[in-house]
């Protein structure tokens, strides 16, 4: 089978190629932005859809009229890709997988990809890599990249620039060494329980943070915007969030690497992460209630990283030969294992469980747990109806592509 996957390092350019970097990065967010407004404009006069190979007519046009004459001292195919990825945007829109695309902001996410393996060099005995109007650029050369290069990504995250090398190898069919089947029940109290009784404590990383963020945030704020003071003060609030990030990161990623190495059958809630951390501030004339109290349980949710650790999963398992099994979330927590009972009053708090009906008694996120795995059993044995993540249909897509090298 084929495995693609990504080697993440940072990168070490000099003073020079940081400022092309740049200036490369604000090119593609410019075409991005540029054609993002042509396609409104279009739309809104009743037009159809411009396709990639038409809007990229566009982009000669731009790149020789005489308003955006810069757009040429950029390499071409990081401009084109960053019409693909509008393309692509719009192909999620139409097949209801995602929001309508945002214009991009500067200082938001700079990166810029180099889809052409042919263009790329890789010397990874003196930890360099020449790119196309770039030249030859060092970068912390921290384990061996395997397989043959298919595309580089440059990205910018706290003012440091890091590269993603995209590989793409043969390798044999894995097999599971693990044998075992375990559902895992996700919280707050508890990040994750297992389904024989063992569980994972949560990180909090915001949470942790969440003091010393504000007082960054709060020093910021007084400075004057785009001076000197604020840029300074910016930079250690992107460094905090930075660093919140990273924690968050490790620690699901030495969670999901053991549970995939251990386990052949990882059964999971199918929880829609982005409905349950909606707002509920409401609008001016039907305002929410309890909106304190839900912001900051959203924070909670989004704080224990659900929908990374789901991904995880799901691409390790993968590669390790196990299955990852999605099931319906209903009343996980409220069905008794022992006798099947559903009912809200057989869960007295977060943590108790005992049923009414036969008195069976446990904590209540271990009887999610193990409701959670016979569900997951139904699924693999009867064809119950579930959701099953994307390792049962297919190859790691661009998505797993920037994974760095804690897994």
């Amino acid at each position: 089978m084929k495995r693609l996957q990504a080697f993440k390092f940072e990168l070490r350019p000099n003073g020079q190629q940081q400022r092309q970097m740049r200036r490369f990065a604000g090119s593609c967010r410019f075409v991005f932005n540029k054609a993002l407004a042509l396609q409104k404009t279009n739309h809104e006069a009743g037009g159809r859809f411009i396709r990639y190979v038409d809007m990229a007519r566009h982009l000669t046009a731009w790149r020789n009229g005489a308003e955006t004459p810069w757009l040429k001292d950029a390499p071409i195919h990081p401009l084109q890709h960053a019409l693909k990825d509008l393309d692509r945007a719009y192909t999620n829109v139409f097949a209801k997988r995602a929001d309508f695309p945002h214009f991009k902001r500067k200082g938001q996410g700079a990166s810029l990809r180099y889809p052409d393996p042919k263009q790329i060099k890789l010397d990874a005995a003196n930890s360099r890599i020449f790119l196309p109007k770039l030249g030859w650029l060092r970068y912390r050369n921290s384990r061996d990249v395997l397989g043959a290069v298919r595309n580089v990504t440059v990205s910018s995250s706290g003012g440091t620039w890091f590269i993603s090398i995209q590989t793409e190898r043969e390798v044999e069919q894995p097999i599971p060494s693990a044998t075992r089947a375990i559902g895992i029940d996700v919280g707050i109290a508890r990040f994750a329980t297992f389904s024989d009784g063992t569980f994972l404590a949560p990180l909090n990383s915001f949470r942790a943070h969440a003091v010393r963020l504000a007082r960054y945030q709060r020093a910021m704020s007084r400075k004057v915007k785009f001076s000197k003071n604020w840029t300074k003060a910016k930079a250690k609030v992107t460094k905090l969030h930075q660093r919140i990030g990273n924690a968050r990161r490790d620690a699901l990623h030495k969670a999901t690497t053991s549970i995939s190495q251990n386990h052949a059958m990882v059964c999971i809630e199918d929880l829609q992460v982005k409905n349950m951390s909606r707002s509920a501030a409401g609008m001016a004339e039907r305002p929410g209630r309890n909106v304190r109290a839900k912001s900051g349980l959203n924070r909670s949710i989004l704080d224990q990283g659900w929908a990374e650790f789901r991904r995880q999963l799901d691409y390790k398992l993968q590669w390790s030969g196990g299955w990852l099994v999605a099931v319906p979330p209903h009343h996980t927590s409220r069905t008794c294992p022992c006798c099947g009972h559903v009912a809200a009053e057989n869960r007295r708090t977060q943590s108790q469980f005992k049923c009414v009906a036969c008195g069976y008694a446990h904590h209540a996120d271990v009887v999610g747990a193990m409701n959670i795995l016979a569900r997951g059993h139904r699924v693999a044995a009867c064809g119950e109806v579930a959701h099953s993540g994307p390792s049962m249909k297919q190859e790691p897509t661009e998505a797993t592509a920037h994974e760095v090298t804690h897994a």
